[in-house]
């Protein structure tokens, strides 16, 4: 019997879960219904760098980082913040933060992550394919900065982890060897790694709504449609929205940085927290950037978007309340004038956006406890964009209860 799938969420995410299932269902006369209250990449899938972070592995979490935990008290502009006001209210995320930088907890993350990002890669290019998509794509490899021999000894663990996982890259030591790769950059920077599989979005918002033509294309739906609620009962879940009571066969929740409130209904305290992203993006002209660049000691990138450059970045662990600091945004804004005399700042448009993270920054991909009927794939951190395509082709199987293309027990909600 055709069969009725709902997915919160419209974000890359959603839209990528929605896209994958809907083409597996349409032959049989299923349903993929998309709800979100605002419609299509209106939170975060529309204002990040637009990078596919393939070879990034390390979590946020790292052996000794809580060391640095007063320091992010003291500068509410540095790279990792928590502002006063959040700090008692964020205290048992951040227990759970410290358990997962032991190393024991440590290598398990890495070792999961590497396996959903070597997915992830490979299912982003079936996406890419799938949809006609390489025109939207940035196969320009990424630098990651330095500015003394130092900081970039201290960088080797990470690099040392792309080595163990087979990840393509090379090292530079000096400025004249990364203006080989990116002209235009401050002689500060004495020393880089370049992996040159690395590729962006040329418009990560574009990019979703070209997904969401290909969803509706296949038949699928979208409502707008703020979701209060999920119940259980024999005939399928059902998600009561504002006003309307919608049933379901199956449901996934992929609503970023709100989905735990979801989670909450069905009895799950999930420790979902929101890492709150600033940037600027200016126009076409501003800068001839001919990679992604990350700025490495000051926790933000530049990257290109429509043409244009977008910087932005850092982790502001705020919440969902709080007023946005957009101070954090001119403060990187002004570095980024500073590593890059030619840039030209006029005419920038600030933006913020909340980014859902887990301690262990693994997301949660998997059924919920009270209900197998309800799929979570949310808590992605940062790298949401990076993760979508394979979190679709997993909760695709999950649905379809066919194994697996990994393990994701590293991914279920029952970790916490």
């Amino acid at each position: 019997m055709a069969k009725t799938v709902v997915i919160i969420g419209a974000g890359v995410v959603g839209v990528s879960t929605a896209l994958r299932l809907q083409s597996e269902l349409a032959p049989d006369g299923g349903q993929v219904v998309l709800l979100d209250r605002d419609g299509v990449a209106a939170e975060a899938s529309a204002g990040n760098a637009g990078a596919f972070a393939f070879t990034d592995l390390e979590p946020l979490a790292t052996p000794g980082i809580m060391k640095k935990a007063p320091a992010w008290l003291l500068d509410p502009l540095g790279p990792l913040s928590v502002p006063p006001a959040y700090a008692l209210q964020l205290t048992p995320w951040l227990i759970r933060f410290w358990r997962a930088s032991w190393q024991d907890r440590y290598h398990s993350v890495v070792k999961a992550q590497a396996s959903l990002m070597h997915l992830a890669q490979a299912a982003t290019e079936r996406q890419i394919a799938d949809t006609l998509g390489e025109s939207m794509m940035q196969r320009d490899g990424a630098l990651q900065l330095y500015e003394s021999e130092a900081e970039f000894a201290a960088s080797q663990r990470g690099w040392q982890l792309r080595q163990d996982h087979g990840i393509r890259f090379s090292f530079m030591h000096s400025p004249a060897e990364i203006a080989e790769i990116q002209p235009g950059l401050s002689p500060r920077f004495t020393h880089a790694g370049y992996t040159p599989d690395w590729m962006n979005t040329c418009d990560p918002k574009a990019w979703v709504e070209h997904l969401f033509t290909a969803f509706l294309a296949r038949g699928g739906q979208l409502r707008r449609a703020d979701v209060r609620d999920l119940e259980s009962g024999d005939a399928g879940v059902t998600i009561v929205t504002t006003g309307n009571r919608i049933m379901a066969d199956q449901v996934v929740v992929a609503a970023g940085a709100w989905s735990h409130q979801l989670a909450h209904r069905l009895g799950e305290k999930l420790p979902l927290e929101t890492e709150r992203g600033y940037n600027t993006t200016l126009p076409a002209g501003c800068f001839d950037l001919r990679t992604h660049v990350t700025f490495c000691r000051h926790g933000f990138v530049v990257s290109r978007i429509r043409g244009g450059v977008r910087v932005g970045g850092a982790v502001e662990l705020g919440g969902l309340k709080l007023a946005p600091n957009f101070k954090r945004a001119n403060t990187l804004l002004s570095k980024a004038a500073r590593f890059m005399p030619e840039l030209d700042t006029a005419e920038g448009t600030q933006w913020m956006g909340f980014r859902p993270s887990l301690p262990d920054s693994l997301p949660v991909i998997g059924p919920a406890a009270r209900d197998k009927r309800v799929i979570y794939a949310f808590g992605h951190g940062h790298v949401g964009l990076t993760q979508s395509a394979a979190t679709a082709e997993l909760v695709t199987d999950i649905l379809q209860s066919r194994a697996t293309a990994i393990d994701t027990s590293p991914f279920g909600a029952d970790r916490f």
